[in-house]
């Protein structure tokens, strides 16, 4: 009987994983969750949320605005450091040189992630240059960035998505090999089971057969 409640477990929590991953699961067009902290000097702020139209979404490549606050203590002396975390798996980009990184061009961000189907693989940042084009366009940034009067600051920020393959070999076949290993106790489980309850079943017929005297077997017959 404990068996066979240890094999109903074992069903159930592989059918409460399967619908927890699906959950997990991204679909195109949905906002990726992402969260910055930034760092001036010893002071650092804890991890803040963005709002979902700064936020990448699933599979779709595109740019967007952030704002910069001013840190507390600022004084323009010092660099300005940003990392970010992305998606629900919480992928950490680390600091990233903002303000006062030696450059006379507008900081750019570029992010790069990587996924397969529904999935989010990784992800990948890096500070650059702001195009001239862009300034060209968007004049305003450029002079409120060196303004050191004007907050918050905007930065531009590219998520660039790439697809990579969903077929991968090595961990089919591993998934695979697992999956019939696990199916492969299951099923022996319950072999075990049958087999022991038709031998109790035996035992318990042979000892009653036994116990029975043979005056009244023969009466019996």
């Amino acid at each position: 009987m404990g068996i066979d409640k240890g094999v109903s477990v074992a069903v159930i929590s592989m059918f409460l994983l399967s619908i927890a991953s699906i959950s997990a699961a991204y679909r195109p067009g949905d906002i990726v969750p992402m969260s910055k902290m930034g760092q001036y000097h010893s002071s650092r702020t804890v991890w803040h949320d963005m709002i979902g139209r700064h936020c990448p979404i699933f599979a779709v490549s595109r740019e967007v605005l952030i704002p910069i606050p001013k840190p507390t203590g600022y004084t323009g002396a010092d660099p300005y450091k940003i990392s970010f975390q992305v998606g629900r798996e919480k992928f950490l980009i680390p600091w990233l040189y903002i303000i006062n990184r030696k450059s006379s061009e507008v900081p750019m961000i570029d992010v790069h992630l990587r996924y397969s189907g529904s999935d989010l693989l990784g992800v990948t940042a890096k500070v650059v240059d702001m195009p001239h084009h862009y300034l060209d366009i968007h004049p305003d940034i450029h002079k409120q960035f060196w303004d050191p009067q004007h907050w918050p600051k905007h930065v531009l920020v590219t998520y660039t998505w790439e697809e990579r393959s969903e077929i991968d070999v090595t961990s089919g076949f591993y998934v695979l090999f697992g999956s019939g290993l696990l199916l492969s106790f299951i099923l022996s489980v319950y072999v075990l089971q049958s087999s022991r309850d038709k031998i109790a079943r035996f035992v318990r017929e042979t000892v009653a057969e036994s116990s029975i005297p043979g005056g009244v077997v023969e009466k019996m017959e």
